[in-house]
């Protein structure tokens, strides 16, 4: 369930200056609302853009123009209400699992001692790894690391979860394995989502819509209604079904379509 526009981007563009002199335009002018509740995948051409312009929705980058409204309100730098997931595991080592949780609530003044212990061991459970509370991140896998970073974002009170490729540097079993807990998370929690990725089946698998990026500079090639498509229900079955086919490769052929236009390195480096 979505609840109303929550993120809109109004004609947002970026420049970086090119380090033999001109400047690369990375963006043009991108205009798009992602509801409140909603899941919505960034899929696009390697070096597109995707990720810088989910770094600016957590004010880690900046636009060179245009803006971000995070309900009616400018994003000017980071806070609490967005919590990245990287694709690298970001546990802190010298910190238990249930340490590295608390940790994202460390400048939460408004919570007691005994309320932040509460949400440790409530986002702990949400994640599978009241077990593990207690052990160091190097004798848990890279799955449940992963899992131990998006319990802190959750646990800091992010109401916007930025995740830029989580699950690429896993194996298949365990990669399956945390779209579908990473839905039910989201399902739960009805957290706002911003996933970036460059697996096709991966973004209609979980996204509520999918935004296609174009090869650089970037604009938004397509909003794909994955929902009106597959539905709603996500089960590894309906990756069996018709319709999950049609879609899977009408987005592939936008994307190779696209890959197709990208500077020479940059293709060989994306084959």
């Amino acid at each position: 369930m979505t609840g109303g526009s929550h993120l809109r981007f109004e004609a947002v563009t970026k420049r970086f200056d090119a380090p033999k002199g001109g400047i690369i335009d990375v963006l043009t002018p991108i205009n798009l609302e992602i509801d409140r509740g909603a899941f919505v995948v960034f899929l696009g051409p390697s070096g597109c853009g995707k990720t810088t312009l989910m770094r600016m929705v957590g004010g880690l980058d900046t636009a060179s123009s245009g803006r971000i409204l995070l309900d009616g309100q400018p994003v000017a730098g980071p806070d609490r209400r967005r919590g990245m997931v990287p694709q690298s595991y970001s546990s802190f080592p010298w910190l238990t699992v249930a340490g590295n949780v608390a940790f994202g609530m460390r400048y939460r003044n408004d919570l007691t001692a005994a309320e932040k212990a509460e949400r440790t061991a409530h986002y702990l459970n949400l994640v599978g790894l009241t077990d593990f509370a207690d052990a160091f991140p190097k004798r848990i896998s890279g799955g449940m690391r992963q899992r131990v970073a998006i319990a802190r974002s959750l646990a800091s009170g992010s109401e916007i979860l930025l995740m830029d490729e989580p699950f690429g540097a896993l194996d298949a079993q365990t990669r399956e394995f945390l779209q579908e807990q990473l839905l039910e998370i989201q399902r739960r929690e009805a957290k706002t989502v911003i996933f970036v990725t460059h697996d096709v089946e991966e973004a209609v698998f979980l996204a509520d819509r999918i935004v296609v990026f174009s090869a650089r500079p970037a604009r938004v090639l397509e909003v794909v209604d994955v929902n009106a498509a597959i539905g709603t229900e996500r089960t590894f079955e309906v990756k069996e079904s018709d319709a999950f086919f049609r879609l899977r490769n009408h987005v592939l052929h936008l994307i190779r379509d696209q890959t197709r236009r990208l500077p020479p390195e940059l293709t060989e480096a994306h084959s």
